[in-house]
């Protein structure tokens, strides 16, 4: 795939402002889970991802996106882990991948890991959020205004985005979201009280760190390699001619976020070719795209998130569990591209013992699978 060349400056038109939002269909749905389900507070989440996606415009000058690392956010959202192992994760994966820029060949060594292993731990952590998505809307009436009926109108949207790429269907069921709270809990949106954010620091516990560790960020390690770094470097000069990010540049600036903004209470983040896709595919360009979209995150944050803690953590349960669903399927999908019987099997191995027992179990597990089906041919070994 071959793009065109961007501008080394910004821009601030329709096209771009478009563009800044065609991310936001991985963003919404786990920033929201991560607030109502883990109870992270909504102001340093929206103000530091605001904040890295102005840095990351002046930076690279190009629409590189600011996403949750999906691994920590689907296990967290799904198994309920706390804002201290939330913060753990992040640092700890911070701290790697920054190391990582500085001596790549930390980095050649960790992305041994198997493809038919990534894509598993990708095809488990998102059936894992999927379900969590259907569990939040089963207890719900049938009918109501948050019932599911209103879950499955939805999930119905989600599919039909699948066809028109265009749609941003995150998007449009937030806001239906707030429209449906306001309409059967006018209390709550009608008594908001604005006042400004103030940083405070977590210090995540021993215990922290170590679920952080193992439920979180070992995960994450081959997918933050994979996509927040070799394939968006590899994207950017696709898309971009001449004009390729370096890895070791990207790997420096997903750590420097993660090992400042996680001791704030900001949720762990990267960067990642599906956001860059999505955005280029909406219409950005130019770094201006996210810096437009970073200053609003960021008053979001500093103004308003105080006001939306009691909204967002009280979100209509049909809306939340479809996003979670849209949020599972985007994550499980890449999955699809492995070619031969054997690799999808060793995915499928890792993902069932993810779902049945947890990450650590079907990450170490799947390394064990994948030995055992390719280690007598030698030509099939990772270089």
């Amino acid at each position: 795939m071959r793009g065109e060349a961007a501008s080394p400056g910004f821009r601030f038109t329709r096209e771009e402002i478009s563009g800044s939002l065609g991310d936001l269909g991985t963003f919404l749905p786990l920033t929201l889970g991560y607030i109502a389900q883990c109870g992270l507070s909504p102001a340093p989440v929206f103000f530091f991802a605001g904040l890295w996606n102005v840095v990351t415009g002046f930076l690279f000058r190009l629409p590189i996106p600011v996403q949750p690392m999906k691994a920590i956010a689907a296990v967290a959202i799904a198994e309920g882990m706390t804002p201290g192992e939330i913060a753990a994760a992040g640092i700890l994966m911070g701290g790697m991948v920054f190391l990582i820029g500085i001596f790549p060949g930390a980095g050649r060594l960790l992305s041994l890991t198997p493809r038919p292993v990534v894509r598993g731990i990708q095809l488990g952590i998102g059936l894992k959020l999927l379900l969590t998505g259907v569990q939040t809307m089963l207890p719900l009436p049938m009918i109501g205004w948050d019932s599911l009926l209103v879950g499955g109108v939805a999930v119905t949207l989600i599919v039909l985005s699948y066809f028109r790429r265009k749609v941003p269907a995150a998007l449009i069921l937030f806001l239906l979201g707030f429209l449906l709270l306001g309409v059967s809990r006018p209390g709550l949106l009608g008594n908001l009280t604005f006042t400004t954010w103030a940083p405070e620091v977590i210090i995540p516990s021993a215990g922290d760190w170590w679920r952080g560790f193992t439920r979180g960020a070992i995960a994450q390690i081959p997918l933050t390699l994979l996509n927040s770094v070799v394939a968006v470097c590899a994207l950017s000069g696709d898309l971009f001619p001449g004009r390729k990010i370096p890895e070791a540049k990207m790997a420096r600036s997903v750590g420097a976020m993660n090992l400042i903004s996680c001791w704030f209470g900001g949720m762990p983040v990267c960067h990642g070719a599906g956001g860059l896709a999505g955005q280029y595919h909406f219409g950005a360009r130019t770094g201006g795209s996210v810096v437009f979209l970073g200053g609003m995150k960021m008053a979001v944050g500093v103004a308003a998130a105080t006001a939306l803690l009691i909204p967002l953590q009280n979100f209509p349960q049909s809306i939340l569990g479809a996003l979670l669903v849209f949020a599972g399927l985007e994550l499980s999908l890449p999955a699809r591209d492995l070619p031969g019987r054997e690799d999808f099997l060793v995915a499928l191995l890792t993902a069932g013992l993810i779902l049945s027992v947890n990450v650590t179990a079907g990450f170490l597990a799947g390394i064990l699978f994948w030995a055992i089906f390719h280690g007598k041919n030698k030509g099939d070994l990772p270089r």
